[in-house]
């Protein structure tokens, strides 16, 4: 048996799966965040592992003994700082936290080419600018630091004891030389940060560690087996869908969204916003379109709504399009780079339903992956068919929705809702030794396909080009208020 552990912003999700790939058993823990300012998002790295130790002690004690070895996955960019002892100096700055807007400004301000070498302009989300925050802002914090490190790789801290990564999620910080897959002295330089306080680098597929055993004695697991370095959540559920290979891909709905393409080169498009990354696995590049928003906004309007969200959709499948939704409730990265621009409703009428304002939240959902569709093909790359995972693909909807404006033909297996954690276990599976590569990240049987219903329609176009005009629209509007 093999153990996937997925270290997602609103939970840590665990899968078991068996030689074979069978998924035996999952778990699942909710994590709690906080905002203590607009644009901030902040979570403790300790809630993370006793989230992550209640997820194991969760599973059947025969199987946890049965388990092989360990694989990693999880929310990519936060900034987890620890001190000369390994222990936390702060909170840990998340991936969707917007407090470092003016140091990007500045990263490319002293030096243009920063970005042609870290695969995309620097964002407030990544890790590299928040470090150069804390040094402005926190400045007795940021004496502290000894080491940084990514949120997986703190759980791979706590499990084997050493401080480890991998190419997707170093690529991610914007210390990453992409096309050396290496860290960038220079990008240190920029960004307030000591090439020594960097984690080392491995593939996925290899061994970090074995697990300490007192944390096994403690998990009810056995000592000394394999921990893989693993992969960012992004890179983990490509390697869950067999996406290794140059011109395989998938999209992803869950708090956040991604669409996401292997590359056989690094192939970076720094105009159009599009990520070009390092892949977990060794000679292998993406490309990935990163909505801060992905399937979020639904999970939002129901629990401000306080409504169960099953009923929202069946409601919001018989509601007729009304008004219109801007699902930037964090800011977005693709295609606009704009930490600062909120979400908002607009075209509201007296014959406005509940329903309605869901239909009108997934229509967004989906309007923004063909924003993503027409950056990727502005970058040269069109896919026409491409694999789903995430909580969002629940909704058959929604997927129908994504298929039709986009013009992609979209599967969705049985472990699309596992997502990340089964790229966790194969990478498992894999750095054990018990089976080569080519034979575990083998693609899912795809039991229901979303194909376009044809070119986009008269009046779905005529709404796309409402909801575009929407985001230069709101931030006129917010510019004013601030």
């Amino acid at each position: 048996m093999y153990l996937g552990i997925d270290l997602g912003t609103s939970a840590v999700k665990l899968c078991v799966i068996d030689a074979e790939g069978n998924l035996i058993a999952q778990s699942s823990k909710d994590l709690p965040i906080s905002h203590p300012f607009d644009g901030a998002s902040e979570q403790n790295c300790e809630d993370w592992w006793e989230a992550t130790r209640a997820c194991i002690k969760a599973l059947d004690p025969a199987l946890r003994i049965a388990i092989k070895a360990i694989g990693l996955s999880g929310q990519m960019h936060g900034a987890v700082v620890l001190d000369a002892q390994r222990k936390p100096v702060r909170p840990v700055i998340l991936w969707n936290d917007a407090r470092a807007d003016v140091e990007c400004s500045d990263i490319i301000a002293a030096d243009p080419s920063a970005a042609q070498h870290a695969g995309v302009l620097p964002m407030p989300g990544f890790t590299a600018p928040k470090i150069l925050w804390l040094s402005r802002h926190e400045p007795e914090a940021h004496a502290k630091i000894r080491h940084v490190m990514l949120p997986k790789d703190y759980i791979g801290l706590c499990l084997h004891g050493g401080c480890v990564t991998d190419p997707s999620d170093a690529a991610g910080t914007s210390w990453f030389d992409e096309a050396a897959r290496c860290w960038s002295a220079r990008l240190c330089e920029l960004t307030a940060t000591e090439p020594a306080w960097l984690p080392h680098v491995l593939h996925g597929t290899d061994v970090a560690g074995t697990l300490l055993p007192d944390i096994a004695t403690d998990l009810g697991l056995t000592p000394d087996i394999p921990v893989a370095a693993g992969a960012g959540d992004g890179a983990a559920g490509a390697v869950g869908l067999g996406a290794v290979q140059a011109g395989d891909g998938f999209i992803s709905l869950g708090t956040s969204g991604q669409l996401f393409v292997t590359t056989d080169a690094y192939r970076p498009n720094i105009e159009n916003r599009i990520h070009a990354y390092a892949h977990t696995v060794p000679d292998h590049w993406f490309q990935m379109a990163a909505m801060l928003n992905g399937a979020r906004p639904m999970a939002w309007l129901a629990d401000l709504l306080n409504r169960p969200i099953d009923l929202l959709l069946t409601e919001a499948a018989e509601a007729r399009p009304g008004p219109l939704f801007l699902p930037y409730l964090t800011g977005e990265r693709t295609p606009h780079g704009d930490t600062t621009i909120r979400g908002g409703f607009a075209n509201l009428g007296e014959g406005m339903s509940q329903g309605s304002l869901m239909r009108a939240v997934l229509e967004a959902i989906a309007f923004s992956f063909a924003d993503a569709a027409e950056a990727f093909a502005k970058a040269g790359t069109a896919p026409t068919s491409l694999l789903a995972i995430g909580g969002g693909t629940r909704s058959d909807l929604l997927m129908q929705m994504i298929a039709d404006v986009t013009g992609i033909t979209l599967g969705r297996s049985d472990e699309a809702v596992v997502g990340p954690a089964l790229g966790a276990a194969r990478l498992a599976l894999v750095a054990c030794g018990d089976k080569p590569m080519d034979a575990v990240m083998q693609r899912p049987t795809v039991r229901h396909w979303f194909k376009p219903k044809g070119a986009i329609d008269h009046s779905t176009q005529i709404r796309l080009e409402a909801y575009r005009a929407l985001y230069p629209a709101l931030r006129t509007v917010q510019q004013k208020l601030r």
